[in-house]
This record gives C-alpha cells, sequence and structure tokens, in this order.
C-alpha cells in the first residue's frame, strides 16, 4: 500500500561492517555561493547549515555532502563521533554488491562541490570508477516544516546500468525505532533485531549486544526514531518487494555491538539508468519535540502519523 508519489530510484544494501572501515582525508573542493539564502548558510570549512524554525541540518561539502548534525534548537538527533562511519547520515548506491567493501570513497567520503541557488543548496560530487557520480540538493519545505533532501545518481559511463537510492542515518542506541510492518527478516548473515510487533507497527527498543545485527523489512514509506524527548521521522517512496535491488529491501537497521550506534536505514526502487541519464529520489526529514516515552504505544504511532499526514 503506497502512501507517497512514486519516483523514479532504487535502494542498496547496507553491510553491517560498515562501521570498520577507515576514515580516509580530505581534500577541500571549491565552493561556490550564487545567491543568498534566508534558510541555508555557508559556515565555515565547506560546511553549510539549512533550517526552518528551530530546527538545523548541518551538511559538510569536504565529507562528500554528509549531514553532520540535525537539531531541535540544542538537541541533536544523530549520533556524534570523531569516527565517520559512526556517525552522520551518508548514501550510497545499492547494490553493495556492485561494488563491494569499503564503502565508494566519491560517494562516501570525498568533497563535494556546493552553491546555493535560491533557498536550495545544491551539491554534486565526482565520478567514480563505477560512472557514476552523486548530485544531492537540500531544500526547506515551509508547508509542512520539513527540510526536503533529494538525491540524484548520474550515470557518467557509455553502460545502461541499473541501480538504487540508499540513506544511511545513524542515531544513538537509545530509545525506540519503529515503522509500519508485521515483519523483519535477518539482513546480510548477522543475527537479527529484537523487534516487537504490536500496534500494527514494527518496534525495536534499543538494547546492547555483542554482536553485529541487521535486519530488512517492507514498509509503508516511513520510518521513526524517538529518544529524550526527540521524535525524527523521515518520509520516502513507499515500495513494493518486487521494486527493491535484488538481497534489499525498502526499510534496513543495523546495530553496532555495544552501546554505540544504529543505523536508520531506507531505500528506493532497483531502475535502469542509461549513460547520459540520471535517477532521483526524496527524503523528507521531520524533528520535533514529543512527551511520549519512547515505548512502543498507540499514541506514539499516531503522532507519527499525524505528521506524515502533514508532510505529505
Amino acid at each position: 500500500m503506497k502512501l507517497f508519489q512514486k519516483l523514479t530510484i532504487a535502494g542498496i544494501f547496507l553491510l553491517g561492517f560498515s562501521s570498520q572501515a577507515s576514515a580516509k582525508a580530505v581534500t577541500k573542493r571549491k565552493c561556490y555561493i550564487k545567491k543568498t539564502s534566508k534558510t541555508i548558510k555557508a559556515l565555515e570549512d565547506n560546511k553549510y547549515s539549512i533550517s526552518i524554525g528551530d530546527v538545523t541540518m548541518t551538511i559538510d561539502a569536504s565529507y562528500a555532502a554528509k549531514i553532520i548534525s540535525y537539531k531541535i534548537g540544542n538537541d541533536e538527533v544523530l549520533n556524534q563521533d570523531s569516527f565517520q562511519n559512526y556517525s552522520g547520515s551518508t548514501f550510497w548506491t545499492s547494490p553493495q554488491n556492485d561494488w563491494g567493501w569499503p564503502p565508494v570513497e566519491e560517494y562516501d567520503s570525498k568533497p563535494f562541490t556546493a552553491k546555493i541557488v535560491g533557498d536550495k543548496l545544491v551539491m554534486n560530487g565526482q565520478k567514480s570508477k563505477f560512472g557514476y557520480s552523486i548530485s544531492k540538493e537540500f531544500n526547506v519545505n515551509k508547508k509542512n516544516n520539513s527540510i526536503e533532501v533529494k538525491y540524484s545518481i548520474n550515470n557518467e559511463s557509455d553502460e545502461t546500468r541499473q541501480v538504487a537510492p540508499w540513506e544511511i542515518s545513524r542515531v544513538p542506541n537509545d530509545g525506540i525505532l519503529f515503522f509500519q510492518a508485521d515483519k523483519v527478516e535477518p539482513g546480510n548473515d548477522m543475527t537479527g533485531l529484537p523487534f516487537q510487533f504490536k500496534h500494527g507497527a514494527a518496534w525495536y527498543e534499543m538494547d546492547e549486544d555483542e554482536d553485529h545485527r541487521k535486519i530488512n523489512a517492507d514498509g509503508n514509506g516511513w520510518i521513526a526514531y524517538s529518544a529524550k524527548g526527540l521524535l525524527f521521522v523521515k518520509t520516502f517512496q513507499d515500495l513494493d518487494p518486487s521494486e527493491t535491488a535484488p538481497g534489499e529491501a525498502e526499510i534496513q537497521s543495523y546495530a553496532f555491538p555495544g552501546k554505540t550506534y544504529v543505523e536508520v536505514e531506507e531505500q528506493g526502487v532497483y531502475t535502469t539508468v542509461k549513460p547520459g541519464e540520471s535517477v532521483s529520489w526524496t527524503v523528507n526529514w521531520y524533528l520535533t519535540h514529543t512527551d511520549l516515552e519512547p515505548v512502543p504505544s498507540e499514541d506514539l504511532l499516531k503522532e507519527v502519523k499525524k505528521l506524515i499526514k502533514q508532510l505529505n
């Protein structure tokens, strides 16, 4: 059952061992500011912020246009760590079998160019050896108080390819992760996560374990995380299981061992892209305070569904 207008693109499968990759040294690419924006600011060290009300997202152009912070007031929702692969939000192509490991530097760590065009922040990456480059566009949606993140995969090769988009956001291992589903499956040959199924949703009350753990699930176009009085909701294109990349899923979550971080992931449609063409996919980010406890409840689910109607 689909909640959102269908977009063309696809998803990618996260290898849970992403946390073990070594951070790469970064060189800066030149950033251009075309026009002053009331919602977007150029900061020091090739970083940019985009804000709506009390909510601010910060993006690092020097590090693959990674979202390094997302907060309301002074309350941060993304995991913060000196090791880049433990923090923030990144984007890869799918399926991972196309590129293996470690993550492709042009997608995950090499610098992007950046420019402010009106009220949009546009960032473009470099061409990888796989023939793709990645573009990211950040825009405030004042009608629903969200920040829209539009990803484009550009086929700069001379071959027709199949590919899908994949966003990976890391949050502290504290609180609850949930989405609409009646089952989850272990992913990437790892142990699954102990989800509960109540009130018509799948709920993971974050815990501590010595193993790398991961799940795949067919969701309903949204995923939410709540902890310490914050409610973080992402909406995206709802997929039929037949639309995902081979071995992938619309929703994934990975928990790093110990009490460290959990990855909140979603993917898009597995799409054919001809030479010189691009496919795009949009994720809406929303952050607010909540008085509800981060436990499975009808009230928390109702609050998210109310927000989703606002975002749609």
